[in-house]
């Protein structure tokens, strides 16, 4: 018989961990493990938990003893408010975190880690950037320095303990990730869950959205991402790699707003409040290296995922 594939999903019940350990769970090769700390756990048959703080080295290798394959979706994040007023909440429990995973993939003996980086690192640019570009720290949004700073760290740490030990190691600098359990919070969710928690809410007074709804945003459905993981794990060869992962075009907020009041079906007021923190960067990314490597590209069109996700709130916003 052969033996089962060993997963972890660190985070497993954020957004991201959730949709992860559903996806990679009904693969009857993989045994699914997940860590959860202030979070309550759920139910998921066959899902095995384990609690853990890993901002603490000791629960941090209680976690990842045994596995073959971690997924690091573990993190401290948060909306663009937290981004403009506290910047530091990004930096030091993520820092600590990631230095204490790596440190015991290597220990362990762990055969891959796969870590979600992000874009925030890129300039903003009319230009499709890929990962070759040489990263300008001088040239990253002064907003996004602390974030991008701290992901660039661990991506350089990630490829420092591949030339020190067997693990492979995969950095996905994804761009805004939306879809089902998303943070749908109007001060901590990220820019699309929080507006459509404010469109399927609406009564009857005008809805109001940060900024001027010029920044442009590339978002990518929660689907997608799940089966870039897939490929990883089953192409990549070389020890280190970084992935651009995107949709691959960006649409101004006002667009997104649009199409979101649009498979709502609702008629709805909106107005622009430019004294609210925003984040004025349209990073554009290409993720043509994914595509040449391992066969990935993204399938689900923009308004398809708006109306799955949508949908979605709908039918358990009584849950959230």
């Amino acid at each position: 018989m052969r033996n089962k594939v060993k997963i972890l999903v660190c985070g497993g019940t954020g957004f991201i961990g959730k949709n992860l350990v559903r996806s990679l769970i009904k693969n009857k090769n993989n045994q699914v493990y997940a860590t959860f700390n202030k979070k309550n756990k759920f139910k998921l048959k066959g899902l095995k938990w384990k609690k853990a703080d890993l901002t603490n080295y000791k629960d941090v290798n209680y976690a990842l003893k045994g596995m073959d394959i971690v997924i690091q979706a573990a993190a401290t994040t948060s909306g663009s408010k937290d981004i403009v007023n506290s910047p530091e909440i990004h930096v030091t429990d993520n820092a600590i975190m990631n230095s204490y995973i790596l440190r015991a993939c290597k220990t362990l003996n762990v055969k891959h880690l796969i870590f979600f980086s992000c874009t925030v690192m890129y300039p903003s640019s009319r230009k499709s950037l890929n990962e070759a570009l040489n990263i300008n720290y001088n040239k990253i949004n002064p907003k996004y320095f602390g974030v991008a700073s701290t992901k660039l760290y661990v991506e350089k740490l990630c490829e420092f303990y591949s030339k020190i030990c067997e693990t492979k190691f995969t950095c996905i600098r994804h761009s805004n990730i939306y879809g089902e359990f998303d943070k749908f919070d109007l001060n901590k969710g990220h820019f699309l869950a929080a507006n459509m928690l404010k469109i399927f809410n609406y009564k009857n007074t005008p809805i109001n959205i940060w900024g001027d709804g010029k920044e442009k945003r590339d978002l990518l459905y929660i689907q997608d991402l799940i089966f870039f993981v897939k490929k990883v794990i089953n192409k990549q060869t070389k020890k280190f790699k970084i992935y651009n992962c995107s949709y691959g075009k960006s649409f101004k907020v006002s667009e997104i707003i649009n199409k979101i009041i649009f498979h709502s079906k609702k008629q709805i007021k909106i107005s622009y409040d430019t004294s609210k923190p925003s984040i004025k960067t349209n990073i554009l990314i290409n993720s043509n290296l994914a595509k040449k490597e391992i066969n990935w590209k993204p399938i689900t069109k923009i308004d398809d995922g708006i109306k799955k996700t949508y949908r979605w709130l709908q039918k358990n916003y009584e849950f959230l």
